[in-house]
């Protein structure tokens, strides 16, 4: 395809949010391309094969697909809900909060009743606590229009916004272990005790607790679907086209010109990538002062440090569950503050031959990217491989050998089932990803300042819009409803868009 040609949309980056907004685009009868750095599409959805074993990047589950559940309906808008290769994860149990001090595992259920059930169970005495937390959970869902595919509304009054989680929680129940139990997933928003908003943690827990799966062949697998149907919407995809330059006719952009010396023309354009790359690129003068100022001071989410573990046959069960661990129950609000590793998150795949079994592990914990700033310089990909020396792999072996002992806490026969063990460290994760300091889910959000974390799609510059992780909430679920969001901007007929999604 000749990279003269003018389309209506031209993508940077695609990850979830880019091509979910490529195919609405198209479905609307937009002609558009996607731009691709790196050798795979998906960002976060990437996968990668160690010993003929399939581990996720970023997606290990997923919430909200159950029938007439709203990530169900935007996949079946998008085309590739009955595709899928899901597996539902256990409803009494899908995740498991594990304390070192504690030999109790306490149960996420599915659905809110059997979500209270459970929990209620080990904790008698604070039912109506739990049940009010659930309530809040559903409430702070409701206020947030596009979470429920109602059309958007700008917020008259941000006290949603300002609502501490660690001050809510604490509110609801003096019971310390019940507080830590409830904020036990807090991995899945990259928590922090001081500023994490309420509403994040509503928005990132319900809709697990709506329903959670496994992606059976990989996050990936949603990628690869999403790209057969924007090819069949004649939308044209480029790999190894990372954006360099932006150029101009006066105010709006023209066209974009890449790491492959192509140029792309179009008529407008969405980031989605990080936001603070896009507004380089873009160039400084661009925008307002205040506005630059303001998301170049965005603090990103803690990095990741993760073990990929091959097993040996028939060693380690396979459970319909995610573990979440604590040292210490205390570590729930500063896991991300530790030097070293005091919590993780352990998940896992079955077997092919017997589903009782795991045939690998991935273990993510919390690492800054600190630890790893002497090689901050360095880069390595599978399509640009570059050594970070020895130092560096001496390293990853002591963080190895200290996870390792952490998890042996829980599960203390690990060892003997372990294969092979691959691992991801900040740097990994910004070098595939494309995250500002491996950063897990974009940005901070903080709850004293409510309006850093507000960045609409559009932007100032007439014809760039803005999507992805790093603008609107993480996740799949999120990034998803962002996609929405922008394209609703877009086309100017979000009721019409959101009314075809909600019937799909």
């Amino acid at each position: 395809m000749s990279s003269n040609q003018k389309y209506d949309v031209v993508i940077i980056g695609s990850g979830l949010g880019g091509l979910m907004s490529a195919i609405i685009l198209a479905k609307e009868g937009k002609r558009v391309c996607v731009l691709e750095k790196n050798n795979q599409y998906g960002g976060n959805l990437q996968c990668f094969v160690r010993d003929k074993i399939l581990f996720d990047t970023g997606v290990h589950y997923l919430g909200s697909l159950s029938e007439n559940q709203i990530l169900n309906k935007c996949f079946k808008y998008a085309g590739i809900m009955d595709k899928l290769d899901l597996q539902p994860l256990n409803p009494d149990g899908f995740d498991y909060i594990c304390f070192g001090d504690d030999p109790i595992e306490y149960p996420y259920a599915q659905g809110y009743t059997n979500f209270i059930k459970q929990l209620t169970s080990f904790f008698p005495s604070e039912q109506k606590a739990i049940e009010y937390y659930c309530r809040t959970l559903q409430d702070i869902c409701d206020k947030f229009p596009l979470y429920r595919l109602k059309s958007e509304k700008y917020y008259d009054n941000l006290d949603i916004f300002s609502i501490k989680l660690e001050a809510y929680i604490k509110k609801l129940t003096s019971n310390t272990h019940l507080q830590a139990v409830l904020t036990g997933t807090s991995f899945l928003y990259g928590g922090v005790s001081s500023q994490t908003p309420l509403y994040v943690h509503a928005l990132s827990v319900n809709s697990y607790i709506e329903s959670a799966w496994r992606c059976k062949k990989g996050g990936a697998q949603i990628t690869n679907l999403l790209i057969k149907e924007l090819r069949k919407h004649g939308v044209d995809l480029f790999k190894h086209n990372q954006v360099t330059h932006f150029l101009y006719d006066e105010k709006n952009i023209k066209a974009v010109q890449t790491t492959q010396g192509k140029t792309f023309y179009g008529t407008l354009f969405i980031s989605n990538i990080d936001i603070k790359t896009t507004l380089l690129l873009a160039g400084k003068e661009r925008f307002k002062k205040a506005y630059y100022n303001r998301i170049m001071r965005l603090k990103p989410i803690s990095a990741a440090f993760s073990l990929h573990i091959t097993l040996k046959p028939n060693t380690f069960p396979y459970y319909l569950s995610n573990f979440y661990y604590f040292d210490k129950k205390e570590h729930v609000w500063n896991a991300a503050q530790c030097l070293h590793f005091t919590s993780y998150l352990l998940t896992m795949n079955p077997s092919k031959e017997h589903s009782n079994w795991s045939e690998s592990i991935s273990i993510l914990t919390y690492m800054s990217f600190e630890q790893v700033k002497q090689w901050e310089s360095t880069f390595n990909t599978k399509t640009c491989e570059q050594s970070r020396g020895n130092d560096y792999e001496k390293f990853k072996q002591q963080k190895v050998e200290e996870l390792i002992c952490l998890v042996e806490k829980k599960f203390p026969n690990i060892r003997q089932c372990i294969n092979k063990i691959y691992t991801s460290s900040p740097l990994s994760y910004r070098d595939y990803i494309g995250t500002s300091h491996g950063s897990m889910y974009g940005y901070t959000k903080e709850a004293d300042f409510p309006m850093n974390n507000f960045i609409l799609p559009n932007t100032h510059i007439p014809n760039l819009f803005l999507t992805g992780q790093t603008v609107n909430m993480h996740g799949l679920f999120g990034v998803t409803i962002g996609a929405i969001r922008t394209c609703s901007h877009i086309l100017g007929k979000g009721n019409f868009l959101i009314e075809k999604i909600r019937k799909s």
